[in-house]
């Protein structure tokens, strides 16, 4: 079962964690800020419990969605593979060396004894090959692929809003606090520890983000971008230059992995833009 998932002490950690920051920002530091019975409380404990409330439903989707396995009935298409000119890898070997054969066709993987599709990749854990695999992910105990990206992404965004909006409450709370009168010394630990922790969760979600952000703007994965890295050393040492096969344009690039509604980029469960998994448009296409 799916829910089986769930049972994993990363999980229980992410939860714990989810509840502890809900908990202190909303029924702490929010009522000793403004009281929660205030429009200012009431509005922020709103706001603070939406942004929660995504952000599960986002980790949730990311842990129980499949993130893309290579269809059992999947065989390369032998034409595509075989079709490409003498001239054409002339023209076009300045972006597709070397990363073409590896990237573009179809591999065999030795482990699985089958034929995976372009950008899919073999996984340890899971011990399958994934569709479009990005990484791995301890914290939703599942493979970040295909059909789960989008899951993930929209995580990393609604916990470091989340965490953003949390922090500037602590400020906020311990600036109007009138240290004089209410310093205690472990009331003081607190404030510091808790607005230390949410400070690094922030930075730490925030990085995560920007390059989550860079690589959607690259339609690239994370295993690519460090294969990227050794093509392109590869084709300097060749003389020629390199340039990731499936980057399109920044825009379509948003919209292969997050769809072609702006209005849906932001809802973790709209996925219906996405197709089979086993084949992308590539820059010789255009």
């Amino acid at each position: 079962m799916q829910y089986q998932k769930f049972l994993s002490i990363p999980i229980f950690a992410v939860f714990f964690l989810m509840g502890f920051v809900y908990y202190i920002t909303v029924f702490i530091f929010i009522e000793d800020w403004v009281g929660l019975q205030s429009s200012a409380g009431s509005l922020n404990a709103m706001i603070f419990t939406f942004l929660a409330s995504l952000c599960l439903f986002s980790f949730s989707a990311g842990v129980l969605t499949d993130p893309g396995y290579v269809p059992s009935s999947y065989l390369p298409d032998v034409e595509d593979s075989s079709s490409v000119s003498d001239e054409e890898p002339k023209k076009n070997v300045s972006f597709v060396f070397p990363f073409f054969l590896n990237g573009v066709q179809s591999k065999y993987c030795d482990k699985c004894a089958a034929y995976k599709p372009p950008r899919a990749h073999h996984c340890r854990v899971c011990r399958r090959c994934i569709l479009r695999m990005d990484h791995h992910c301890l914290w939703i105990n599942n493979c970040v692929g295909y059909c789960n990206y989008k899951a993930f992404f929209n995580l990393i965004l609604y916990a470091t809003i989340g965490s953003i909006h949390s922090t500037i409450i602590i400020i906020s709370c311990a600036c109007q606090k009138d240290w004089n009168y209410s310093g205690r010394t472990p009331l003081k630990i607190f404030y510091v520890a808790c607005g230390a922790m949410m400070v690094a969760l922030f930075a730490t979600l925030g990085t995560l983000l920007g390059w989550h952000i860079y690589l959607i703007t690259h339609n690239m994965t994370t295993i690519e971008y460090y294969e990227g890295i050794r093509a392109t050393w590869l084709a300097k040492k060749s003389g020629l230059s390199y340039r990731h096969p499936f980057d399109l344009s920044v825009y379509k690039n948003i919209t292969l992995v997050l769809g072609p509604n702006m209005l849906r980029w932001l809802w973790p469960a709209s996925i219906s833009h996405l197709k089979d998994g086993v084949s992308f448009p590539t820059s010789r296409d255009t």
